[in-house]
């Protein structure tokens, strides 16, 4: 989903590290893969502590969504969004093209912006592409964050496409965007969230604001998912990886997060205190530190915001640094 969410009072996460020099410069490219019009967004970091981060997001999300997290991570290292082939600005994308066509656009965009090997993160639906990528271009990928992340189709997904797919192609955005930011945001019952009614109110908002464009595109996402699933059981690379996700998160749940790691050579997993699956809104900085860190390779265990560090292969893990 969408990130695009302006905090009204800085959290409370406390980078200790000292941080490199501000991004240089701010490059937008267009592009084309086999016909099809997509474009990326670049903010360079001349003096990098880490490879490139590329940050795949959510279905809803566009290459502006992660505008909120760049005070914190573009001073480590050079940043890169994008709009893939079928969503935000970019051209639309007929179903019948699957995950595969996703990933090898991301390998085409990194090709063409000569960026050889990045730190991935991927969101909610970009953690299905983020791990296709990963998986069918290894040499490219230097580390791994998947957050919200799961490697099946969640039930209450499944279920409601169909409803929400038919009232958008009928033109009852209200309905849909009820049923959107149900299925996006935790129960109240079930603990406590940061930010929850104000995250609920602007999802509500970004819904209801959709234009045609955006909506026929979302309806063919939800076909491309249906008709392709989300996973293959290819091997992934063994490069230092983390899953995490919020603590109530509901979509993908904590246990399916722990499913996703423990299919991964080198994943650890945590959740992020007081968050559900929109952790990245509900808790910006405090998920924008545990992704710095772990590309930086800082140490991410006993931090306040998590829940202790898992390796679901071989269970709990003592403290250690994020290698």
């Amino acid at each position: 989903m969408r990130t695009a969410v302006t905090d009204t009072q800085e959290l409370t996460a406390e980078r200790s590290r000292p941080v490199a020099a501000p991004p240089e410069r701010v490059e937008e490219r267009g592009l084309v893969v086999d016909g099809f019009a997509y474009d990326c967004r670049i903010v360079h970091q001349r003096a990098p502590r880490t490879e490139p981060l590329l940050l795949l997001g959510g279905s809803s999300q566009n290459k502006y969504s992660w505008q909120g997290h760049e005070k914190y991570l573009a001073p480590l290292c050079t940043l890169i969004t994008m709009d893939l082939p079928g969503y935000g600005t970019a051209d639309f994308l007929p179903a019948r093209y699957g995950i595969d066509f996703l990933a090898s656009a991301v390998k085409h965009m990194l090709v063409e912006i000569k960026m050889p090997r990045v730190n991935l993160f991927g969101g909610c639906f970009g953690e299905v592409v983020g791990l296709r990528f990963a998986q069918l271009y290894p040499e490219f990928v230097s580390r791994i964050i998947f957050c919200g992340a799961a490697k099946r189709l969640p039930e209450i997904y499944t279920a409601a496409v169909p409803r929400l797919s038919h009232a958008l192609e009928r033109g009852r955005i209200e309905e849909a965007a009820d049923g959107l930011v149900r299925l996006f945001m935790s129960n109240p019952s079930a603990g406590r969230v940061r930010k929850h009614a104000a995250v609920s109110r602007l999802l509500q908002r970004q819904f209801l604001d959709q234009t045609p464009d955006e909506i026929t595109k979302a309806v063919e996402h939800n076909t491309r998912l249906l008709t392709h699933g989300c996973y293959q059981p290819l091997p992934v690379p063994d490069v230092p990886s983390l899953v995490f996700t919020g603590e109530y998160d509901t979509l993908c749940t904590p246990q399916m997060g722990r499913e996703l790691a423990a299919a991964m050579p080198a994943a650890r997993f945590t959740t992020i205190k007081e968050a559900d699956h929109l952790v990245t809104v509900e808790r910006r900085q405090e998920s924008a530190d545990l992704i710095g860190r772990f590309c930086t390779d800082d140490p991410i265990d006993d931090l306040p915001y998590c829940t202790p560090m898992e390796s679901p292969r071989t269970g709990p893990v003592a403290a250690a640094g994020c290698r």
